[in-house]
């Protein structure tokens, strides 16, 4: 039957009148709606595509599961930054062409339809639900996935969407909470889905992460708390009890490395489903090119440009929270991911959005994750933008 038919707000044509108003005001429109990377491409990621523009795996079909080469990144990657041994606990990976696919694609490749059922939370990114719909099942809304008790009676229940960092409320997760999770979706046959795409981005051990002017913001203090693993993995073995059964995992290089363009991903977790998928994978062509998986295992193991970019998002982050708290938003500063998640001023995200128009400011309104009280503010602007941006909250 193909795809079944889909519905959803998630329509960023339909911002595009209050663009036109914000591109009148002096200065011109800032975008802070989206959440797409400005920032350079780290230097190593960008030798290794040039370096691999003539290998083997670039004038030759490329490999679906990956070159031995990203392979072994992909591994490092998740036992130095995410503590996982991924052999220890039976995992397999399969590269995925960006992350939107591997959400949108996975009710079908696990082979869901009409009569089961995938729980996600409320408020939430939008491609679960539109996922869910394509595969034909049925969607389960919940406030809090981590209350297990609003989805593990409910009959065929077959997957649970978890995101930590979550897009768009910056919420983390704690171990003990996906622990939770994972061993409530087992006892009923369920396979739990972590969304872990920001899971770099945890801003909770940085001691500046208070609302403060970026001037008195202590930046050394930041770069000394920064910790890549301070995010939950739900394959971490305290979590998933040394086992990857049920549990598969998602992670971009979108946001850490910059590199949305280059559609790198990954899907991790239980060996039979996991390989089962990079079969159907490989007779429906969605592979990443060969040249983007040398690029894309640079990435992985370059730490430091990571750490880089962190130190400029967490800034960005602190600056535009403190101007909406100036403006009248009651916000705080995210535990993790790379947006201000704030409710309303007027009650009604579009009416917000009008008010923002015309002092040239965009914003993402809530109605697109759920939440039509609310809108998302994204940091994926350049610092330039973001002080822009702030000068015309406070002034306003």
């Amino acid at each position: 039957m193909g795809f079944h038919a889909y519905s959803s707000p998630y329509d960023w044509s339909r911002i595009a009148g209050y663009k036109k108003t914000a591109q009148t005001v002096e200065g011109g429109m800032i975008d802070l709606s989206v959440g797409s990377p400005v920032d350079p491409v780290p230097a190593s990621v960008r030798d290794a595509l040039a370096g691999g523009s003539d290998a083997a795996n670039a004038h030759g079909y490329p490999v679906t599961a990956g070159t031995a080469d990203l392979k072994g990144a992909i591994d490092w990657w998740f036992r130095h930054l995410r503590g996982v041994d991924l052999k220890s606990i039976n995992a397999a990976v399969v590269p995925t062409v960006g992350s939107k696919e591997a959400v949108a694609l996975m009710a079908s490749l696990l082979h869901l339809g009409e009569g089961d059922v995938v729980v996600q939370p409320k408020v939430s990114y939008p491609t679960y639900e539109i996922g869910t719909q394509l595969a034909g099942a049925t969607v389960l809304k919940v406030d809090d996935v981590a209350d297990v008790e609003s989805w593990r009676h409910v009959p065929n229940v077959k997957a649970v969407w978890v995101n930590s960092p979550c897009n768009p409320t910056g919420e983390v997760l704690g171990a003990d909470w996906l622990a939770d999770i994972v061993a409530a979706a087992r006892s009923i046959g369920a396979i739990v889905l972590s969304d872990e795409c920001y899971a770099l981005m945890d801003w909770r051990s940085a001691t500046t992460a208070s609302i403060a002017p970026a001037a008195e913001s202590n930046e050394t203090t930041a770069a000394d708390a920064f910790n890549l693993s301070a995010t939950p993995c739900a394959l971490n073995p305290r979590v998933c009890e040394n086992s990857a059964d049920g549990v598969l995992v998602l992670y971009s290089l979108s946001k850490q490395s910059n590199m949305a363009g280059y559609r790198t991903a990954l899907i991790a977790g239980d060996y039979r489903l996991v390989t089962d998928m990079a079969e159907y994978r490989k007779q429906i062509g969605q592979i990443i090119p060969g040249p983007v998986q040398a690029a894309m295992a640079a990435g992985l193991r370059d730490v430091e440009s990571v750490r880089e970019q962190w130190r400029r998002y967490h800034d960005r982050l602190i600056r535009l929270v403190d101007a909406l708290r100036a403006h009248g938003y009651d916000t705080a500063m995210p535990s993790g991911a790379l947006y201000a998640w704030v409710r309303a001023i007027t009650g009604d995200c579009w009416a917000d959005m009008a008010d923002l128009a015309r002092i040239g400011i965009i914003a993402s309104p809530g109605e697109f994750y759920g939440a039509p009280a609310y809108l998302r503010f994204s940091a994926t602007a350049t610092d330039e933008a973001i002080d822009a941006a702030c000068a015309r909250l406070r002034a306003a």
